[in-house]
C-alpha cells in the first residue's frame, strides 16, 4: 500500500509540471521525455481514478442538490473523507429520467453501471407538486403511492405486467422529495440490460380509487425545473473499497487536518506547491509530511470533476538516522535495520525509509460521459501522516 502510494505521489509530480490541458489530455508537452512514457503516466493515473478515458466535457451543467449534499456530508473542503463509514458502498451515482414522459412512467440509462460493481441499495426520488385546485377529501389526509417494476409481457403472463417494489403513504397536501426503494429492480436490470422496461408509480387515494388524484402528481423531466426532475440515486461498491475498510482501525478514522505532524508545513496551495528542497536539506531533516497539491486545472481535469479543485496529496522526506525516536513513528523492523546500519555490521544495509504510515481517502464528484453526476470516494490518496520503516 505504502509503495502505491509513493509511485502515484512521483506520478503526480510529473503531471503538476505540465500546462493546463484541453478535454481528453490526448497530448503533453515534453523536453526530453518519451511520448511513451508521457502516455504511460497519463494512462496509469487515470487507472487510479478507475477511468479508462477522461469524461467527455458537455459544458457547465448544474449538478443535482442531492449529490452535491451529500458529497458535502461525506468529504470537507479538500475533499478527504471525514468518516470512511459515511458512505454506503465507494460511489454513487445519480440518473436522470430519459422518457420524459407525461405518465408517471420513468425509466434509466445505467449503460455506465459495470456489472461488476455491487449494487447496494437505489432509490427513486421524485419531487411531488403541491395540489393546484380544490381536493375532494375530507376524510383523508393521506395518498398512497405505489412504484410498479415494469416486466417483459412476452415473458409473463397478462396478470404479471409490473411488480410492485414499494408503497407507502404521503400527505396529500405536501410538496418536496418523496424516495423509494428500488433496489430489486434495479439488481435485475444490471445483470440483463435488456430487462430494463423502466418504472410505474400509482398515486390512489385510501379507498383504492384513482380517479380523484387527477391533480396529484410529480414533477416531470418536460415541464418542470431540472432542479426537480426524477432521478434515479444508486449506492454501489466496485470492490476497492471493502479491501480497504478492512485494514483501517474505525477509531483512526480522523481526517488529516486533526493529525499532529512533526515540522508539517502549512502554506496555500499554491505556495505548497512552488516550495523547493534541495536534496541535501531533505537528507539532514528528520522524516516529516510536506505539502503535495494536486491541481485538477493543471491537468486538464476542471472541465468535468465538480468538486474538489484539487487536493493536498502530501508526500514525505526526510532522513531516518540512528537513533530512531518515537517522533518518527518507526516500526520495530526499521529501528533494527537503524541499528545494523549505524553500527554497520553487515555490509549494503541502508536506512530506513521514510514514507507514509496512515493513508486517507478523497471524494470526488464529477460529470460522466453521460452527463450523469457521480460521487466516487478513492482509498489511499492523501498521506495522514509519516513514519520511518
Amino acid at each position: 500500500m505504502f509503495v502505491f502510494a509513493l509511485s502515484f505521489a512521483a506520478l503526480l509530480c510529473v503531471t503538476a509540471a505540465w500546462p493546463a490541458l484541453s478535454g481528453r489530455v490526448n497530448h503533453f508537452p515534453s523536453e526530453g521525455e518519451s511520448e511513451e512514457v508521457r502516455s504511460a503516466a497519463i494512462k496509469r493515473l487515470l487507472e487510479v481514478f478507475g477511468m479508462e478515458d477522461p469524461p467527455a466535457v458537455h459544458g457547465h451543467k448544474q449538478p443535482p442538490q442531492y449529490m452535491l449534499d451529500l458529497y458535502n456530508t461525506v468529504a470537507d473542503v479538500d475533499g478527504v473523507t471525514k468518516d470512511p463509514y459515511l458512505l454506503e458502498g465507494n460511489t454513487v451515482r445519480s440518473f436522470f429520467d430519459k422518457l420524459r414522459s407525461e405518465q408517471v412512467e420513468f425509466k434509466f440509462n445505467l449503460s455506465t453501471v459495470a456489472r461488476s460493481e455491487k449494487v447496494l441499495t437505489a432509490e427513486l426520488h421524485l419531487f411531488k407538486l403541491r395540489p393546484q385546485g380544490t381536493l375532494t377529501f375530507n376524510r383523508h389526509h393521506f395518498c398512497q403511492v405505489s412504484v410498479y417494476q415494469l416486466l417483459d409481457i412476452g415473458k409473463t403472463n397478462s396478470t404479471q405486467m409490473k411488480k410492485l417494489l414499494s408503497s407507502r403513504l404521503i400527505p396529500i397536501h405536501s410538496a418536496g422529495w418523496e424516495v423509494f426503494t428500488v433496489t430489486q429492480a434495479v439488481r435485475s436490470w444490471v445483470a440483463d440490460e435488456g430487462s430494463n422496461l423502466g418504472l410505474h408509480v400509482v398515486v390512489r387515494t385510501l379507498e383504492g380509487s384513482q380517479t380523484d388524484l387527477k391533480l396529484i402528481h410529480f414533477a416531470s423531466g418536460r415541464h418542470h425545473h431540472q432542479s426537480k426532475q426524477p432521478m434515479l440515486v444508486l449506492f454501489t461498491d466496485d470492490g476497492r473499497r471493502s479491501a480497504a475498510l478492512e485494514s483501517t482501525n474505525p477509531l483512526e478514522a480522523i481526517p488529516t487536518s486533526f493529525l499532529p505532524q512533526t515540522q508539517v508545513l502549512v502554506k496555500s496551495s499554491r505556495t505548497a506547491r512552488s516550495s523547493h528542497y534541495s536534496e541535501e536539506e531533505g537528507r539532514s531533516k528528520p522524516c516529516q509530511r510536506l505539502p503535495l497539491y494536486v491541481d485538477f486545472e493543471e491537468i486538464g481535469w476542471s472541465g468535468w470533476i465538480v468538486s474538489p479543485r484539487g487536493y493536498n496529496a502530501y508526500h514525505c522526506k526526510g532522513s531516518c538516522s540512528f537513533p530512531l525516536g518515537q517522533n518518527m513513528r518507526p516500526t520495530n523492523h526499521a529501528t533494527v535495520q537503524s541499528i545494523i546500519n549505524a553500527l554497520k555490521l553487515i555490509r549494503g544495509i541502508e536506512t530506513a525509509c521514510c514514507v507514509p504510515d496512515k493513508l486517507f481517502s478523497i471524494n470526488l464528484l464529477y460529470f460522466d460521459d453521460d452527463e450523469n453526476v457521480v460521487l466516487k470516494q478513492y482509498s489511499d490518496m492523501v498521506a495522514g501522516s509519516c513514519g520511518c520503516h
